[in-house]
C-alpha cells in the first residue's frame, strides 16, 4: 500500500496520452526513524524534514494553510571575496558600518515579508538579525535545507524557489500544504508540511523497532515502488507461475509444425528455452519436476488454457488467475528480448568468445606441452609476458 500511495502521488501525466512519468528517486524521500510500530509507517501527502525552526520560542511551529516562500540564497551579510581593510578614523564610522549591515538584511527582510509569509525556508545560512526580523513579524524559518529537500517542498506546495528576494512575485509564494508543524519523534525535531492539495512529491516515514529492520523495509520498499512505477507507465499485465512462458512455448512449438525446412528447428529451440522459467518453479518448489512439466505442457499444448502456471508456495498445478499470481507486461517482454538478443550475440560471434593467438619471437621452438601450475608455483608467479 506504501508503495502505490507514494507512486500515484508523484505520478505525472506529460499529456496526449503518453505513459505516466514517475521518478522515484526525486521526488519519493524515504525517512527511517527508529522506533514505533511498522504498522506506524505512512504516506505524507507533503513532505517532512529533519529541522526545526531556527529559534523555537520565538516561532510557531504548527501552521494551518501556511504560505511558503522556498529561497537559495543566504540572508545574511555578504562577506567581500577579497580581503578589505577599512581605516576608520572616528568612532561614529563604525557606528554606519554596522548600520549600512543591519539596513542590508532589513531590506532584505521586508522584500520577503512584503508577501506575507508563514513559513520561510532557504538552503544557505540565515544570520541572527534577519531571524529577529522573521520572530517578530511572526513568520517560522528554516535554513541550511538540502537542494533535494527543497526541491521535494516545491513541488509539494507548488511554490517556486527563488534565488533573488527582490525577484519575489505572488505566484513563487506555495499556498498548496495545509499544515505546516514541526513535531519530535523519538529525540529528534521534523518539520513536516503536509495535506497538500495536489502534490506531486512525498515523503514515505518508516517506523521500526531497529535500524536493520527499516533498512530492510526501505529495500523492500524501493522494489515495490519499482514495480507500482512500471505498471503505472504500462498498465498491462500477464498471468505469472509460469504461464506466460509456456504459452509461448506451445505457440512456438505449433508454429514449428508448419514451417518447412531447415527453419523450423529454431522454433523448437526458443520453445524449449521458454519453459525453463516454469521449470525451475518446479524445482524450487520441490515437486516432481518431470510429472509437473509434462502435465503443464499437456494443458497447453494447443496453447489453450493460458491461465494454468504453477503456484510457487505449493508447486500444485493452478489457474493463476484466481490465484492472483500477475507479472508486469512491460518487464516480461523486455526479459524475453534481452533473452533472444543475448542468444543471437553468442551465436554471431561463431561460439568462439576469445580466441587470441600468442605471438612468439621466431627461433623461439614452440612450447612442447602447457606447464600445469602447482600450489607452490603460485607464490612466486611470472607475469606473462604479453
Amino acid at each position: 500500500d506504501l508503495a502505490l500511495d507514494a507512486t500515484t502521488i508523484v505520478g505525472v501525466d506529460l499529456g496526449q496520452g503518453l505513459l505516466r512519468e514517475v521518478d522515484i528517486k526525486k521526488y519519493i524521500k524515504v525517512e527511517k526513524v527508529p522506533g514505533g510500530q511498522l504498522e506506524d509507517s505512512v504516506v505524507l501527502k507533503g513532505v517532512m524534514i529533519n529541522k526545526d525552526v531556527i529559534a523555537p520560542g520565538k516561532m510557531r511551529r504548527k501552521i494551518v494553510n501556511p504560505r511558503i516562500i522556498l529561497l537559495d540564497c543566504p540572508l545574511e551579510y555578504k562577506k567581500g571575496k577579497n580581503q578589505t581593510n577599512a581605516e576608520l578614523l572616528k568612532e561614529e564610522d563604525w557606528g554606519v558600518l554596522l548600520k549600512l549591515e543591519e539596513e542590508y538584511i532589513e531590506s532584505l527582510c521586508v522584500q520577503i515579508l512584503k508577501f506575507k509569509p508563514d513559513v520561510v525556508i532557504t538552503e544557505k545560512g540565515l544570520s541572527d538579525l534577519a531571524c529577529h526580523y522573521f520572530s517578530k513579524a511572526g513568520v517560522s524559518a528554516i535554513r541550511r535545507l538540502r537542494k533535494t529537500d527543497n526541491n521535494r517542498i516545491a513541488k509539494a506546495c507548488g511554490a517556486v524557489i527563488v534565488n533573488r528576494p527582490d525577484e519575489l512575485q505572488e505566484s513563487d509564494v506555495g499556498t498548496g500544504a495545509g499544515l505546516f508543524e514541526v513535531k519530535k519523534i523519538g529525540d529528534e525535531f521534523f518539520a513536516f508540511i503536509v495535506d497538500c492539495k495536489e502534490p506531486k512529491a512525498c515523503t514515505v516515514l518508516l517506523r521500526g523497532p531497529s535500524k536493520d529492520l527499516l533498512n530492510e523495509v526501505e529495500r523492500n520498499l524501493q522494489d515495490a515502488m519499482s514495480v507500482a512505477r512500471n505498471i503505472l507507465k504500462n498498465p498491462k499485465l500477464v498471468p505469472g507461475g509460469g504461464a506466460t512462458e509456456l504459452t509461448v512455448s506451445a505457440t512456438l512449438k505449433q508454429k514449428s509444425s508448419s514451417v518447412e525446412g531447415i527453419e523450423k528447428w529454431p522454433y523448437e529451440a526458443a520453445a524449449i528455452a521458454f519453459e525453463a522459467i516454469p521449470r525451475t518453479l518446479a524445482q524450487n518448489c520441490g515437486v516432481n519436476v518431470i510429472r509437473t512439466m509434462t502435465a503443464l505442457q499437456g494443458k497447453h499444448a494447443n496453447g489453450e488454457n493460458a491461465w494454468i502456471g504453477i503456484d510457487g508456495n505449493t508447486g500444485a498445478i493452478t489457474d493463476v488467475k484466481e490465484k492472483k499470481i500477475w507479472d508486469a507486461y512491460n518487464v516480461k517482454a523486455q526479459t524475453f528480448k534481452t533473452a533472444i538478443e543475448a542468444a543471437c550475440l553468442l551465436l554471431r560471434i561463431d561460439d568462439i568468445v576469445s580466441g587470441i593467438k600468442k605471438k612468439q619471437p621466431p627461433g623461439a621452438k614452440a612450447p612442447s606441452k602447457p606447464q600445469v601450475e602447482t600450489e607452490g608455483d603460485a607464490d612466486n608467479e611470472q607475469i606473462i609476458p604479453e
